[in-house]
């Protein structure tokens, strides 16, 4: 009986001792597991977000043969790709301002892009979320402002688009008949309300008559609306109208249907206006969305001008969103005209430069006052000339 004890004893010691060892190795493992996990997330974070990265993803909001924001933007991912042939570019069309942006993102990290471009305005959201949980993909939008702290692999950037948006109002000041011009937008934001702004500021400098009525839509792409939009404008003697749609073809069709002028937005749209276009403002990405992802191939993404909220315009010397070329109506003397108003805001100028009035009266820029592009982004007012009240 005791030699029974004794042996089970003895194999309770050993069972204890055996289990102490697993229990050490267990722990020397879990340790070790710690430690190669963390020195995975160091070298990842040392790496930079988006190195070396075999794919990119891009997702826009609409078609990308929309004559206008997403076909430009679908142009620029297709120069990145022109680029990097090694490099596989993703794309993903019609992709909603809403979760389901994060779902499409999500979806691209999966397939192994580090790389991401979120390019509408609403995408804002959803690709800072995409950022917080993939510190290794760097992550780029288009269009908004990040007003919190900016991580380390993420951004936003944008052109300054109401500059070559002021010329063409300078353009339309002086082509115009009526000096009735209209204006088709979706959302009343600071972009499109710099816009509407720098339209009728370079349509006054140049003809104190002219005025732009606005419609807006609610939408940045509904046929529909867009065609009612545009009949309302031309019933009214309206002659020039231009937009900030991010699709295009159905007002500029409608305006050359009517013989009345066009200006256009986002894309060279002048096939569609043989006649009456005049001028216009569209996107070159290019040159931008690839050195974007240079920068975060080379892993220096962190601490690079991409990870801010990263704007150009004319005093830098490449501005992304350009002038589109004269239509047949423009004179010599208005493309002189054009011409001279950009060497101006591009030396030392701008198109808000002081004084500049809301439809009030008040003075929100005083006299002899350039105000720096951070302002004129958080602009809530339509300045005197502009017919029409701010939808509440």
């Amino acid at each position: 009986m005791k030699s029974t004890i004794r042996r089970h004893r003895h194999v309770a010691a050993v069972t204890l001792s055996v289990l102490a060892l697993t229990l050490t190795g267990c722990a020397s493992a879990a340790k070790q597991a710690a430690n190669t996990s963390t020195s995975t997330a160091t070298g990842a974070a040392a790496a930079g977000p988006g190195k070396d990265s075999k794919k990119v993803g891009f997702i826009f909001v609409g078609p990308k043969d929309d004559f206008g924001y997403n076909q430009a933007a679908y142009q620029g991912s297709q120069a990145v790709k022109a680029a990097y042939p090694d490099l596989e570019v993703l794309t993903a069309e019609n992709v909603p301002e809403d979760d389901n942006a994060f779902r499409v993102m999500e979806g691209m990290v999966s397939k192994g892009a580090k790389i991401i471009f979120a390019t509408s305005y609403g995408h804002l959201d959803a690709a800072v979320k995409i950022a917080a949980k993939y510190p290794d993909v760097a992550v780029v939008q288009q269009g908004n402002f990040i007003s919190t702290t900016i991580g380390p692999n993420v951004g936003t950037y944008f052109g300054t688009v109401y500059e070559p948006v002021y010329l063409a109002g300078v353009a339309a000041g002086l082509t115009t008949k009526s000096n009735k011009l209209g204006y088709v937008y979706a959302f009343p934001i600071s972009q499109s309300l710099d816009n509407i702004d720098a339209f009728e500021l370079g349509a006054q400098s140049v003809n104190p008559a002219a005025k732009t009525y606005v419609v807006n839509t609610s939408n940045w792409c509904d046929p529909g609306k867009q065609a009612e939009a545009a009949a309302s404008l031309l019933s009214q003697g309206v002659d020039v109208i231009t937009q900030h749609q991010d699709c295009t073809s159905t007002i500029i069709k409608a305006t050359e249907a009517k013989g009345a002028f066009s200006v256009g937005y986002h894309a060279d749209a002048s096939s569609l206006a043989p006649k009456g276009w005049i001028t216009g403002s569209e996107w070159n990405w290019g040159p931008v969305y690839t050195d974007i992802v240079k920068t975060a191939l080379a892993g220096t993404f962190t601490g690079s001008k991409y990870n801010a909220n990263y704007r150009v315009g004319y005093k830098t010397g490449d501005n992304p969103f350009v002038q589109s070329k004269f239509g047949p109506a423009v004179s010599d003397a208005t493309k002189a005209a054009v011409e001279a108003a950009k060497a101006r805001i591009s030396k030392d100028g701008s198109p808000f430069a002081g004084p500049v009035k809301d439809q009030d009266g008040t003075i929100k820029i005083p006299a002899g006052t350039i105000p720096d592009y951070a302002t004129i982004e958080k602009i809530d007012y339509f300045v005197d000339g502009v017919v029409g009240k701010l939808p509440k």
